[in-house]
């Protein structure tokens, strides 16, 4: 008899009248919201203005979603276009199936058109979100626990997560719970690019290939832990592998750009600057403007008083011949 463990949701679904509210879509929106949220408040303090991190989301999040999901089809399409299956199920992203790594890459593509309408660099929007993208990873694995998924092995740890749906090849049982290990390692990520960025000012892409360099070492064991069915290459999961490889590529990054581009970014929304330098100008225009009106009046009124003083000395000169 197990004393302490983690429970299952009995239905990761509740209908409210005819609309299905799904467990696992709440957490990805409420993940989303986070990382526009926090985005946000980095991006102001680096000088950027308020709204813009959403405005590029807008972009950014469809793409994510659908590169999460073809990451996720690719990699697992015997779940979809095998024997016996539907390869409509593909569509159906609410039952869970969202590849981190095609969502990150997918996610860039979208994220560098939206900075690029509007003029903003890529590697300082990315510095910004970088933090609030792992806190959104964070709470998104929780939509794996109302669905069921993505276990480790067998344990009998007071934390052991309780499965108990049979659908889909599942075993019932007490099992390592991958998606809190996961959720846990993301806020430690979180924390460490904030700390990191403030202690020695990242910049030029620096802080999201931390992000990145980060994730991917906890991924690589929570990976190595996990028993739902996958590719293996040489004996290693497929994700085991893509870890290894964008872990290599981001620490490749955050060296070169060091060396390459040291420091940080000074303006990161050149718009802030140029509005400020604008109005500048034309207060400088304005006063050049009432300067040269004023020198005019001012060489009229000195050859005026000329005029009068010179009219005076006559008068005088004229009495005094009068007088003599």
């Amino acid at each position: 008899m197990e004393l302490a463990y983690i429970p299952s949701p009995s239905r990761g679904v509740i209908h409210l009248g005819p609309i299905p509210l799904r467990g696992y879509a709440f957490c990805i929106i409420i993940g989303v919201f986070v990382a526009v949220w926090l985005g946000n408040k980095r991006w102001v303090a680096r000088g950027g203005k308020v709204g813009t991190v959403a405005d590029i989301a807008v972009w950014a999040v469809p793409f994510g979603l659908v590169g999460g999901r073809l990451y996720h089809v690719i990699t697992d399409y015997e779940l979809y276009f095998s024997e016996g299956r539907d390869w409509v199920d593909a569509f159906k992203v609410w039952q869970g199936g969202l590849g981190i790594w095609g969502a990150i890459a997918l996610g860039a593509v979208g994220a560098w058109i939206g900075c690029r309408r509007r003029g903003i660099p890529l590697p300082a929007w990315a510095d910004a979100l970088a933090p609030g993208i792992a806190l959104a990873q964070a709470i998104g694995r929780w939509g794996n626990w109302f669905n069921q998924e993505l276990y480790g092995r067998e344990t009998h740890l007071p934390w052991a997560l309780h499965i108990t749906s049979s659908t889909d090849g599942r075993v019932p049982g007490y099992y390592q719970p991958t998606f809190l290990y996961e959720s846990l390692w993301c806020v430690g990520v979180a924390f460490l690019v904030i700390w990191a960025d403030r202690r020695f000012k990242l910049g030029h892409g620096r802080a999201f290939a931390l992000y990145v360099a980060a994730y991917c070492v906890g991924r690589g064991w929570i990976e190595y832990m996990r028993v739902d069915d996958a590719h293996h290459i040489l004996g290693l999961r497929l994700n085991d592998w893509t870890a290894m490889i964008v872990f290599l590529l981001a620490v490749t990054y955050f060296v070169i750009s060091a060396k390459k581009r040291p420091g940080r970014e000074e303006i990161v929304e050149p718009d802030t600057e140029t509005d400020a330098e604008a109005s500048g100008g034309d207060t400088d225009s304005d006063d050049s403007a009432a300067t040269s009106e004023d020198e005019p009046k001012e060489d009229a009124d000195a050859k005026e008083a000329d005029v009068e003083t010179e009219v005076d000395m006559k008068k005088d000169e004229a009495e005094s011949a009068k007088k003599g």
